[in-house]
């Protein structure tokens, strides 16, 4: 406990001494970018849980995307771009509690899912393949349980869910918890973190060897920096990492037998989240799902996007959607 408060406690100490002049500025230029990255890309819908947001790009079949922690749907658009090139319709909402999407008393991952119902309604949509990366599985994964005439096909991506085998989730190191209550509350901490220690937030948030990203081609690693990047404003994602925080915590066993839409449950053997195992279990236990598991690239699939998304865009060809 003293070291993690003291950790904590130098996270503040050096932003408070670093809070003016020129890096001062910088910061204020990269919050404005960020704020302005994400201004009038979006809309809102009513859904029997509040707004909810969502932004849409491309054109042709509809794809739901659903962001991981941290998100919004600016990383959902950001993840999927590679669909959109290739003649999908990505429609990215921002989960609860990210960017303006309400956050409700009670931001079940069955009540979002039953608020990604209410999206499809709103755009006249009457089924559609759901993608859900990360802590964003655990909706996709209920919106194809409780809605399964209304979810077509589903992609459990690097899936942050229950299995049987995986180990009970362990309290954060010292370095990752001052993360949580600090520099993700704090815009200024979380992108002075970024510019003093990339390679950390690379191993604590993405869950990735920073190694790994180093020796990666040079738009790899500007896709992971992006990613990275794209969590600010952190503030108006902070009601998001707490829901995303207490449900991944709190995952339970699903009704995943009664899934009937094409699955493919996606991981990487590397992955720090050790989210292999949970998508082993998917796989497992949906009738008929695929397993895809590759060997390396950490939580992000360092080195495999055009693969990653090369093999979705396989797997929807091939359900028909």
């Amino acid at each position: 406990m003293r070291r993690r408060t003291v950790l904590a406690l130098g996270l503040a100490g050096l932003g408070a001494l670093a809070g003016g002049g020129a890096v001062w500025r910088s910061f204020a230029a990269a919050l404005e970018a960020a704020r302005a990255r994400t201004v009038g890309r979006s809309t809102l819908v009513a859904t029997r849980f509040g707004a909810l947001e969502y932004a849409a790009e491309g054109d042709g079949p509809p794809v739901l995307m659903v962001h991981g922690t941290g998100g919004g749907f600016d990383q959902g658009l950001d993840f999927a771009r590679r669909l959109a090139a290739a003649g999908r319709r990505v429609i990215a909402p921002s989960r609860f509690g990210y960017l303006r999407s309400a956050a409700p008393a009670e931001p079940s991952a069955e009540r979002q899912a039953d608020a990604f119902a209410d999206l499809l309604d709103a755009l006249g949509i009457e089924r559609a393949p759901v993608i859900g990366g990360s802590a964003g599985a655990l909706s996709a994964l209920q919106f194809a349980i409780r809605h399964p005439g209304r979810c077509s096909a589903l992609v459990a991506m690097v899936p942050a869910a229950w299995a049987p085998t995986q180990a009970p989730p362990q309290p954060p190191g010292p370095f990752a918890q001052a993360i949580i209550d600090h520099a993700l509350q704090s815009d200024f901490l979380f992108w002075l973190g970024l510019q003093l220690g990339e390679d950390s937030l690379i191993g604590a948030l993405l869950a990735t060897d920073p190694a790994l990203v180093a020796r990666a081609a040079p738009e790899e690693r500007a896709r992971v920096r992006a990613i990275l990047e794209h969590i600010l404003p952190v503030s108006d994602r902070a009601a998001g990492f707490r829901i995303d925080a207490r449900l991944v915590a709190a995952a339970a066993p699903m009704a995943l037998e009664t899934i009937r839409a094409p699955t493919l449950a996606l991981s990487l053997a590397d992955d720090r989240f050790e989210t292999l195992v949970a998508a082993r279990h998917i796989a497992a236990t949906v009738p008929g799902a695929r397993l895809v598991a590759l060997p390396e690239g950490g939580h992000v699939w360092v080195g495999h996007d055009a693969e990653v998304f090369a093999e979705v865009s396989r797997f929807l060809a091939e359900a028909g959607v």
